[in-house]
């Protein structure tokens, strides 16, 4: 993503803030609809203008999205981050349990590396009814 360009006093259009972010315009309008991200401020032509807040608060989404926080996680974050309710301990609870679901993760994806490649390697190339990996794939072939 390009480092982001200072913003125009009266407020950037929608397309303009996915330009900024590298946030799509309807991902931006879905998280306005769902109240992650605050009603930008109107022209007075009654376009979006939207301005730094949003800009940070978007960008914050984005990169927590790129971290693989679901939105309700990002949204509680959102929530801690506010000044007067900022609470490391409570921030700290809900990366340790992500951290948890990243490792879990991990070793889902080691496990499925091993029988992949152990199924791979058993694999002739010849005979589709003697192959491998179609059998760990077919369940009606491993029942």
């Amino acid at each position: 993503m390009r480092p982001m360009t200072p913003l125009r006093a009266d407020g950037v259009p929608v397309g303009e803030l996915s330009r900024l972010t590298g946030v799509n315009i309807e991902t931006i309008r879905y998280y306005e609809k769902i109240k992650m991200l605050p009603a930008p401020a109107r022209t007075r032509g009654g376009h979006r203008a939207y301005g730094p807040k949003e800009t940070r608060i978007l960008v914050f989404i984005r990169r927590g999205r790129e971290l693989g926080f679901t939105l309700d996680q990002i949204r509680a974050l959102l929530n801690l981050a506010a000044p007067e309710r900022a609470s490391c301990r409570e921030v700290r609870v809900i990366a340790a349990r992500h951290l948890e679901d990243v490792r879990a993760k991990m070793a889902d994806l080691e496990k499925l590396e091993r029988l992949l490649a152990k199924t791979i390697k058993r694999c002739t190339g010849k005979a589709v009814p003697d192959c491998p990996v179609l059998d760990v794939l077919d369940a009606s072939r491993t029942a």
